[in-house]
């Protein structure tokens, strides 16, 4: 056999032997995140070792917020509810986190109604204002109590971001909850394995 017509072959066996590099996730290497110890919506103390081993979307908002965090936190439970229909391994994988950024008025009470309404994994955190302060400044977000509101109520001026952390609570990706769940699972799939 002609060693010549053997050459197109094995290089086209070399090349299907070597895969392409993956593509490093957005975030990757961000100095975003950090330890925290906060309190879930059932009035546990827990912090971010408890979480450890599991994906997380942590996203910062308050239960108050009369259009963002509602809208924000629909698109990611029923991304988690989409996940958990199309695949189930990696939805158990995951944890939607709720964050408040406005602990005087989100207490753990507030906040188990609140993350309930969107999937039933949701986990609330609240804690003191300087604790909120410390991991909103660990993620690089930005909240701050805005004017009082006829009636004595107030809204909080806040950043809009969702993180996608790994399974060591490093970030991965943004997920891009103003697209809606659709768009949220799919990018959650891309970057979680």
């Amino acid at each position: 056999m002609n060693i010549l017509r053997l050459a197109p072959l094995a290089a086209v066996a070399l090349v299907a032997c070597h895969a392409a590099p993956q593509e490093a996730p957005p975030l990757a290497g961000a100095r975003i995140s950090g330890p925290f110890t906060l309190v879930d919506q059932d009035g546990r103390t827990v912090s971010d070792r408890d979480f450890a081993g599991k994906y997380r979307i942590m996203y910062f908002g308050y239960t108050f917020c009369p259009d963002v965090c509602p809208t924000d936190a629909a698109a990611i439970g029923k991304a988690v509810a989409e996940l958990d229909g199309s695949d189930a391994d990696l939805a158990r994988r995951i944890v939607p986190i709720f964050v408040t950024v406005d602990p005087e008025r989100d207490t753990p009470k507030v906040l188990k109604s609140f993350t309930a309404a969107f999937h039933p994994r949701m986990v609330g955190l609240t804690g003191t204002p300087a604790q909120i302060a410390a991991v909103s400044k660990a993620y690089g977000v930005y909240a701050g109590k805005g004017e009082t509101q006829p009636g004595g109520g107030y809204l909080v001026n806040h950043s809009r971001t969702t993180y996608l952390m790994d399974l060591d609570g490093k970030p991965l990706a943004l997920l891009p909850t103003e697209q809606g769940p659709h768009a949220v699972a799919a990018e959650i799939k891309r970057w979680a394995k």
